[in-house]
Order: structure tokens, then sequence, then C-alpha cells
């Protein structure tokens, strides 16, 4: 499923003015909130102008698992209305007094069959922007593995290494000054043209000159598939044990994975409760949600419902793995879908959960994606989802158990003791909340 995202300045944008990820996947806009529940890809654009047109005259339902295939088109019998569309795409062709290519042809009418829809999650996207969203839900990229920042002499300053990356094992450390890429010089580059040399050196190893000290130095490395971190966990001790506290950033193909390493790090120092971020979250792939969520729920549990027209699917847990302390579901007005999917699953089917925050955004549908072979990409909405007791949040969201907005304070320096809403969540469970169980 996607889910959408209310129009803001960009996360990237807003956390870093002068500065940013030189990997190019972390220039996507977080104004776009989406859950991923199918990813297809290897149609080229003819097939996938005909199997649009045939699902939206059929109705064609589509599945709710990630999976990459190519289906060719054999010449079924269509509709009168899909000939008619045949019919003059053939003659524009044939007939029109320029020369017309026939990929841009093919282009618009993929965009108008969507703009037509007059849904705001339903898009056809360039192959650039196709490929930063497909690295991010598929949760990782092409790239180096540093972070930069344009310092006041208007060079790229290395802010951050990523751990195990290209970079890291080049020897590049934080404070490093990049000079040149290949020999090119970066005086007046910016992000983009940093990032485009990196991406276009997938394969092949990278010279950078760099600055340290005052000294110039020389570096090799090699671009390699980076995965994102969505997950993060640390622990907070408290008067009656210990509460775990993970953050998921974005459900991505790997977040599950990730989750379950830290869930697992938290129990080994014996947490008797749990608090799950899920706050500016703007979704992601509803299997990993589904994944995560069978962590905790009893066998049968129902995780959430999916309609498609008149026709309403429970999808339930079918594991065996159920946990039975306290959680806390932090959430503000950027958690937005497969963030909703998690929280409303935890507030109707877990005995014991707590919502703390603000309202949701509000995304109660789910979006198909396709990846064609030229590198561009469509997604248009199928199905909706229902909370587990058949609500739809669409353009509601979903309201905590106890209100609590952040403040000034923490807008201006977001430590943890400024966190409000954290606060909250680890004085509920020390004070309000037994979290002692047997």
């Amino acid at each position: 499923m996607f889910m959408p995202f209310k129009k803001k300045t960009s996360f990237i944008k807003t956390k870093f003015d002068t500065l940013s990820q030189v990997d190019k996947v972390q220039f996507i806009d977080d104004d776009v909130k989406e859950i991923v529940v199918e990813h297809k890809s290897g149609f080229n654009m003819v097939e996938v102008l005909i199997i649009i047109i045939i699902s939206i005259a059929f109705g064609v339902a589509i599945g709710c698992s990630v999976s990459f295939f190519k289906q060719e088109y054999r010449g079924e019998k269509v509709s009168s209305s899909l000939q008619e569309l045949i019919t003059v795409y053939n003659n524009i062709l044939d007939d029109y007094y320029k020369n017309i290519d026939e990929a841009d042809l093919v282009d618009a009418a993929i965009q108008g069959m969507l703009s037509s829809l007059d849904d705001p999650y339903s898009t056809y996207m360039d192959e650039e922007n196709s490929q930063v969203f497909n690295e991010t839900v598929n949760g990782s990229y092409m790239g180096i593995g540093v972070t930069i920042a344009i310092n006041g002499d208007g060079n790229f300053v290395v802010r951050e290494v990523i751990e195990n990356s290209p970079a890291q094992k080049a020897g590049i450390q934080l404070g490093d000054c990049l000079l040149k890429i290949d020999g090119k010089s970066l005086d007046k580059a910016n992000f983009n043209d940093v990032a485009s040399l990196i991406q276009g050196s997938e394969g092949h190893s990278l010279d950078l000159t760099l600055a340290r000290d005052g000294e110039e130095f020389k570096v090799s490395v090699n671009p390699s598939a980076i995965d994102f971190v969505s997950v993060t966990s640390k622990v907070y001790a408290l008067n009656n044990g210990n509460a775990g506290y993970i953050s998921i950033s974005t459900f991505a193909a790997n977040t599950y994975e990730q989750f379950k390493k830290e869930l697992q790090k938290l129990e080994d120092k014996n947490i008797n409760s749990l608090i799950i971020d899920v706050r500016s979250n703007p979704g992601g792939h509803v299997s990993q949600t589904r994944d995560i969520l069978e962590l905790f729920m009893k066998k049968n549990s129902i995780l959430y419902q999916v309609q498609f027209k008149d026709e309403i699917n429970k999808v339930k847990d079918n594991t065996q793995k159920n946990r039975n302390y306290p959680v806390v579901v932090l959430i503000n007005s950027s958690s937005a879908s497969a963030a909703e999917i998690l929280t409303a699953a935890f507030k109707d089917s877990y005995s014991d959960t707590t919502v703390i925050g603000e309202t949701t955004y509000g995304k109660g549908t789910i979006q198909t994606a396709y990846t064609l072979s030229d590198g561009t990409s469509v997604k248009y909405t199928t199905e909706k989802w229902l909370t587990p007791k058949g609500k739809w949040i669409d353009g509601k969201g979903l309201t905590p158990d106890i209100v609590i907005q952040l403040n000034e304070e923490y807008f201006s320096n977001p430590i943890p003791e400024n966190d409000l809403q954290l606060q909250k969540a680890l004085d509920f469970l020390e004070k309000e909340r037994n979290t002692s169980h047997d």
C-alpha cells in the first residue's frame, strides 16, 4: 500500500538545508506517504497500457504480495472502448503530419488515464523518480555511504560515514572535504551534481580526491548496495523495569528483519514493556507491517482488512508467536498508511496497548506499483484497507488515547529529554501502567 504525505517541506530538506546524503536516493520527497502492497516489474510500455486499460474495464483484482513478473499480451479479445484507443493510437502513429515518438505517445496515454482517475495516489513516475521510489521501498540503494554538508567555504564536508560502507572501508572519515570525483572538480557543484557522478559509477571504481587537515589525498571507492537503516532501538531504565524503544522510520522491504533483530536485542536486556515509534513514518510494504504484527498478536487475531469493491478480506495472524507485555505506540500527523495499519492493529487486536501523540494522517487506500522496462513506473489505487474492527480511517486518521503535542523547545533542540510524547510514554509505563507481570 502507499500512503499519502501531507504537503510540507520534505524531511530531508527540512533536516538538512545544506546537508544531504551524497547517494542519490536520499533526495526523495517525504510528501508522498504510501504503502506498497504489490510491486511488479518487467512490462514494456505498450503492454502496461493494455493491461491498465483491461484492469480498468474489467476490474481485474490485484493480489497483496510483492511479486516480480512479466505478462505478455497475447491478443485476447478486447472491449470496443479499448479497440477505439488502439485504433486512435495507430492512426496517430501512421497519419500524423509530424514524426511521433511512440514512447512519448504511450507516456501521454498512461498519464492521461491515471489523471482521469482523480486520485492523488495514482501517478506516473519518470525514470529518475521511479529509481528513487524503488530504492526507498526496496530498502537499499547504490552508493558509497556518506552524508555530506556544504560548509561556509562552499566545500563538501563528510558529516557521516555509514558503518561497513565502501566509504568507511576506503578510510574516509568525518570532516574530510570532498574535492574531486574521477578528477572532476566539485567547485561550484551542487548535491545533485555529486549524486549524479556517484550514481553513474555503478560497477566501476570511483577515484575521490579529499582533503584532511589541509593535506590532499586520494582513495578508490567501489559503490555497492547499501541498506537503509529503518529501525533503531534503545533501552530506558525505569523504576519498575526496562522499557524498550523501537523507532520505525519507514516500512522498506528489509524493515521486518531489522525490527526482529532489534526486538531480540531489547528482549535480551529483559525489557518488560515496549514503545514503538512510528511518528512521521510514511509507510511502505504492507507485508513488512504484517510480519511485524505477527510477532505480537495471538493466532487468528485480525491484523487489518482489505476491501476490493464489495469484497472484504480479513487478514489474520497465522503464526504461533506472540507477546503480552505493555506496548505504547507513538504517532503524529505524519504517521500514515502502513504506520496507521500497525497502530490500528495494536489498538484493536493487542491486549495491552496505549497510543500516544497526535491524530494520524488518514490514508486508507492501497496502491499497486509497476516498474516498466524503460525504467519508468506507474502506480494506482487498487484497494481500501480497514482497521481490524472494520473502520475506514481515510481522511480522518487515528486518534491517540493520550493526546500530546511537541513544543517549540523540542523543535529547536530535538533531544529525548525535550520529546514530550516520548517522555509521556515513559512516564505512563513507569507510573500509570504497572509493567510487572507474571
